[in-house]
């Protein structure tokens, strides 16, 4: 176990699989107490078992609902008495096209991914401010902030008013001692990744990645940590990109020695 976040408490929001599983995993081997919400109830209580938690730090949330979001963070301070760190990294991306995507479907994407962000940072602000000291972190993505891929319109706009979400939020926040952060993950090989893509697809992703390899949620969960942490005290408005040099290419050449000239 380690010590760079001990004793602090920590709500992650989104967290029984994928990137938000690893997120967990890191948060509690650092020494957070975590109180863990996710909308997959089941799951998100096989991963507390797994992580040592007890059943009162897990809590089914939709994080487009106002009151699971505040019921997760008033159990928060119910458990523990404080919140120190805040990582919303719930988000949903169907793969549609624009013209196949309908009004209904749009707003859910937005709701969940970007909704969602602004509900935990409202519930969690007022503590943090009193204490004088939070960390929040947001999981952003390439997508939409850097990159496009087909079929991803609506989770794009959601990640890149992310970005601009939390620049706003840095700066109101900036006096009381709240830094808020994100980070822009690349291509991670999780479950729902190879649920919506074909094997084909993530070979040719991984060919596009110079460091010849997709990420791991373990990746991201580093990322993550150095945010929440003493270490990125001074760090605010700001997204790490945590891609293997995939945004760095001007062209798909760029294994061929023999095009660099």
């Amino acid at each position: 176990m380690g010590t760079r976040l001990d004793g602090r408490v920590a709500v992650l929001i989104g967290g029984a699989e994928g990137i938000g599983r690893g997120i967990a995993n890191r948060l509690v081997a650092d020494g957070a107490r975590l109180v863990l919400g996710d909308i997959n109830l089941p799951r998100a209580q096989q991963a507390a078992g797994e992580l040592g938690l007890s059943a009162e730090q897990v809590l089914e949330v939709d994080t487009a609902r106002e009151a699971d979001v505040e019921a997760l963070v008033a159990r928060a301070h119910a458990l523990f008495g404080q919140v120190d760190i805040l990582v919303h990294n719930a988000g949903i991306y169907p793969f549609s096209l624009i013209v196949d995507t309908s009004l209904a479907q749009w707003e859910h994407v937005l709701s969940v991914n970007l909704r969602g962000a602004f509900l935990a940072t409202r519930a969690c602000a007022p503590s943090m401010t009193a204490r004088g000291h939070g960390r929040m972190i947001f999981t952003s993505s390439i997508t939409g902030p850097r990159v496009v891929s087909h079929g991803l319109a609506a989770y794009a706009a959601t990640k890149a008013g992310i970005n601009g979400f939390i620049r706003a939020a840095a700066l109101e926040f900036a006096g009381a001692g709240i830094t808020v952060n994100a980070v822009e993950p690349g291509n991670i090989l999780t479950e729902g990744l190879q649920a919506g893509r074909s094997p084909q697809f993530i070979a040719g992703m991984e060919n596009s990645i110079p460091m010849g390899r997709l990420g791991t949620p373990a990746d991201i969960a580093g990322a993550v940590s150095f945010l929440a942490s003493d270490d990125a005290a001074y760090i605010t408005g700001t997204s790490i990109v945590v891609d293997g040099g995939q945004i760095l290419p001007e062209s798909k050449d760029f294994r061929d020695p023999a095009a660099w000239h």
